[in-house]
């Protein structure tokens, strides 16, 4: 697994843990690539025999401030609200690898960053981190299965308080709420999430990977229905005026006005 420069993510193998960082600070904005390159790494773990765990963690502070809305052109090709978004098709595939994920999160995740930190199965954060599902503020429908995902982890309620305002949550609340299972000092947070990854790689690989696909049970079929009406929402969404309001007044650091 080389570790180059010019990839979205940079790969490299601790005993039977396998690290995936995510590699274009400061943001590590995703696009359709970036997630292609983890559900392709994924892919080659899944065969590998010798991964049991996968470490999944972005370098500098950052960990993941979801799609980079600010290249939005406006004149992206319509896409029909029977059709999955491309992105969250590789999702499915993220969300389908059958090893236990850990993610070391050390500072923000957003909106699609945070669909992505909740692919994992163990999410271990510092006071530093901030989480935030700030789609309907941006103008639009949850996405990254999150509308199942978010509620699964922790609860209706505060997932749709999460949903609904965009808030931002810090570590030591996420803690709180169950969105992550470990809060450490920022600068031990790769230490810590390694340290449980090999936890779990002491264990048998077969009982390991059983045991987790009993406790996931019909998990997929949910994230893959919450997928398809999140994409046919977001198809309906994105050719609105809403987005472009939400987009600017991120970029403003202002609060949208939204039209009724």
């Amino acid at each position: 697994m080389p570790d180059t420069s010019d990839q979205a993510i940079l790969t490299h193998r601790d005993g039977h843990v396998a690290v995936i960082e995510l590699n274009r600070p400061p943001h590590h904005f995703f696009d359709l690539a970036m997630i292609a390159q983890i559900a392709d790494e994924l892919d080659r773990l899944q065969a590998d025999k010798a991964c049991r765990v996968v470490l999944l963690q972005a370098g500098g502070s950052a960990f993941c401030a979801g799609a980079d809305f600010s290249k939005r052109s406006g004149a992206e090709t319509p896409r029909s609200a029977t059709s999955i978004n491309p992105i969250y098709q590789e999702a499915l595939r993220i969300f389908s690898f059958g090893k236990p994920i850990v993610a070391a999160i050390e500072g923000p995740a957003v909106g699609g960053g945070l669909g992505l930190a909740l692919t994992a199965d163990f999410r271990v954060a510092c006071e530093e981190a901030r989480f935030s599902a700030n789609f309907n503020r941006l103008g639009f429908h949850p996405g990254f299965a999150l509308s199942y995902t978010l509620p699964a982890l922790v609860g209706k309620q505060k997932a749709a308080w999460m949903l609904y305002t965009g808030a931002r949550v810090n570590g030591r609340q996420a803690l709180d709420m169950g969105l992550v299972d470990f809060i450490v000092p920022q600068a031990e947070v790769r230490a810590r999430a390694m340290a449980l990854a090999r936890e779990m790689a002491a264990s048998s690989p077969r009982a390991l990977q059983s045991t987790r696909q009993t406790l996931q049970a019909d998990a997929l079929s949910h994230i893959r229905n919450a997928i398809s009406r999140e994409s046919a929402e977001q198809a309906v969404h994105f050719a609105s005026a809403d987005i472009a309001e939400g987009v600017k007044a991120m970029a403003q650091r202002r609060l949208p006005v939204f039209a009724d």
